[in-house]
């Protein structure tokens, strides 16, 4: 390598790996083995104009074109929520949603969201010290944005003005007081200003929760079949982009310092906070009346019970119960979502057709710790006398139940211990700890490689495809998976209900019921943990199942269960025999509105 023409320069080619540089007649630094031409050049000197007792080594300076790659360029934080969005979106496309959501529903959701905060689509931007959003054109024109934040990233939206209600203004980014590509503080231009504590006191701001909630929402929106469960399970295992979805960021969108605080994740939210999260971005975009959940809807209570019913294992024939508890308690009437409507609240779809099922199990086996396990016996007997019988045994379907729910508790514990949390990109708070930070990094994957190496721990079970089961239940077949149990679909319910005139009736006579006085959430909260203790132990239990199935808390629940019993008990004519909870005696006569409101008052 000729050193005076390269001067000293001996780093690797990124290419080919070899140290031979030359420079060519433009001044430019190139590899002799690969021909790879680097940003590095060298000033070159007229000749002419050399005058003598002046000559001596050239500078070498960097290319431009590196370090703007190193600075990145300008964005701003709702940029980069949009391309968590349309990750999130893309994923869920993956996943089988109908090709429609991405750009018909969840894109113009996106659009009136920038519209209502004022950050783009509108003639009234938002006005901040650190930047500025300016209106495009004057007058009645919705022209289209010169450098708006939206037009060169939008999610392959048409750049019309919308279709139908869906209308956008123009709004583009000017004035700013940033005179690099990011302000000193985070790599965004407007981070600083996104965290001060009257922007942390909007509703309106976008979170990372929030992209999930606004997903929900544009999913209920299309009426697809996932659940706000089913989206959250499907994000714990890591089939759409949540953890350090800021990875997927491109190379110019540097993220550092208070960027962190926006886009880094230290866990996943809870259902009950996703579900309020959506509750209040619907009414802030004033959504209006949602699709209506009719049968041909897979959220609709018949057809998501009957998968809940296959879910645990339960007998076909309970969901006929199902559907004349549903009917009775008029929930056609409650499943479909009026956000602008003060006593129509975003329902829990998954949960509301666990609490038909807990309150169908009710009615046929009473769940007293009594009566079950009697009709457990009986059923038990029947199928010895006849050696066809089919009778559904609950002590059986109990026993099953349980071991498959200690396995599955045991394996989320397995996964959510397995999970991991670093990034491959990992945040700094400035440029000056990046160094420091990658070097830690560094040698703390060498010692977990070695320590590996070293006690030799097995090998993580590859990840498995998204589904919307815990669950499998079935005859083991050679060459398959290992199931949780036989299957019970098929099982009768004859030792629990009798025929009565042209109708079955259950063998239970009577129907117990906590307290159904409903409680102001304002006054007071679940009042389960006070209750929990006098519960039979056998209802608690059931409760636990599905809050273990849906990812909620037992009391949510538990909430649940006694406002359809409300319902059903308030509108059912022939409902049988109601008692208190077994071990607790209730009043006959409920306290005046005056005395409950000042016992629920916390």
């Amino acid at each position: 390598m000729d050193e005076e023409q390269t001067g000293g320069y001996s780093d690797i080619c990124g290419q080919c790996g070899e140290v031979d540089w030359g420079v060519s007649d433009e001044g430019r630094f190139y590899c002799r083995s690969c021909h790879n031409v680097i940003e590095r050049t060298k000033e070159v000197v007229d000749s002419n104009t050399l005058m003598i007792g002046t000559s001596r080594v050239s500078s070498i300076s960097k290319g431009t074109r590196r370090k703007k790659l190193e600075q990145g360029r300008e964005w701003m934080v709702c940029e980069g929520f949009q391309f968590i969005l349309k990750h999130q979106a893309e994923a869920l496309l993956a996943m089988g949603v109908c090709p429609q959501f991405k750009d018909d529903v969840l894109c113009q959701f996106w659009r009136m969201y920038l519209q209502k905060s004022r950050q783009a689509y509108t003639k009234n931007p938002v006005h901040d010290g650190k930047f500025r959003l300016r209106s495009q054109g004057s007058g009645e024109s919705d022209s289209a944005p010169e450098s708006s934040v939206m037009s060169d990233s939008m999610m392959s939206v048409s750049e019309t003005d919308g279709d139908g209600d869906w209308t956008s203004g123009g709004g583009s980014v000017s004035g700013h007081t940033s005179d690099g590509a990011s302000s000193v503080c985070s790599g965004s231009i407007d981070a600083v200003s996104y965290l001060t504590p009257r922007q942390r006191r909007s509703q309106g701001l976008m979170s990372m929760p929030k992209t999930l909630a606004l997903c929900h929402l544009a999913l209920l929106w299309a009426r697809e079949a996932i659940t706000l469960t089913d989206l959250l399970r499907f994000v714990n295992g890591g089939h759409i982009p949540y953890v350090n979805a800021y990875e997927d960021f491109p190379e110019e969108m540097r993220l550092y310092g208070r960027d962190s605080l926006i886009f880094r994740v230290e866990s996943i939210p809870s259902y009950s906070h996703l579900h309020k999260e959506a509750q209040t971005l619907a009414v802030f975009l004033e959504l209006p009346l949602f699709p209506p959940i009719t049968l041909d809807c897979l959220l609709h209570p018949s057809l998501l019970t009957l998968r809940y019913l296959t879910e645990v294992n339960l007998p076909d024939e309970l969901h006929d119960w199902v559907c004349r508890i549903m009917e009775k308690a008029g929930m056609e009437s409650s499943v479909t979502f009026e956000p602008m409507r003060s006593r129509s609240p975003l329902p829990h779809y998954d949960v509301q057709a666990a609490a038909l099922i807990i309150i169908a199990m009710k009615l046929l086996f009473k769940l007293d710790d009594h009566t079950e396990w009697d009709l457990s016996s009986n059923a038990s007997d029947q199928n010895k006398e006849n050696p066809d019988g089919n009778s559904f045994n609950l002590r059986r379907w109990y026993k099953a139940m349980q071991t498959a729910l200690t396995t599955a508790a045991r394996r989320q514990q397995d996964n959510i211990a397995r999970k991991h949390w670093k990034p491959q990109k990992p945040l700094y708070t400035s440029k000056k700890d990046k160094s420091v930070i990658l070097k830690r990094r560094r040698i703390a994957e060498q010692l977990q490689l070695s320590f590996h190496k070293l006690s030799g721990s097995p090998v993580a079970p590859p990840s498995s495809p998204p589904s919307s089961f815990c669950f499998r239940w079935g005859e083991e077949e050679e060459g398959e998976e290992v199931w949780d149990g036989p299957s019970l679909h098929h099982q009768t319910l004859d030792s629990s209900v009798r025929q009565s005139g042209e109708s079955l009736q259950p063998s239970n006579p009577e129907y117990w019921h906590p307290a159904l006085r409903a409680c102001k959430p304002r006054f007071c909260k679940s009042h389960y943990a006070e209750v929990e203790a006098t519960l039979p132990r056998m209802y608690v239990w059931l409760l636990d199942l599905f809050s273990f199935l849906l990812g909620v808390k037992p009391g949510c629940v538990y909430e649940e269960v006694l406002k359809v019993e409300r319902r059903f008990l308030r509108s059912s004519k022939s409902q049988p025999r109601a008692r208190a909870t077994p071990r607790e005696t209730q009043p006959k006569k409920l306290p005046k509105r005056k005395q409950t409101r000042k016992t629920c008052s916390r």
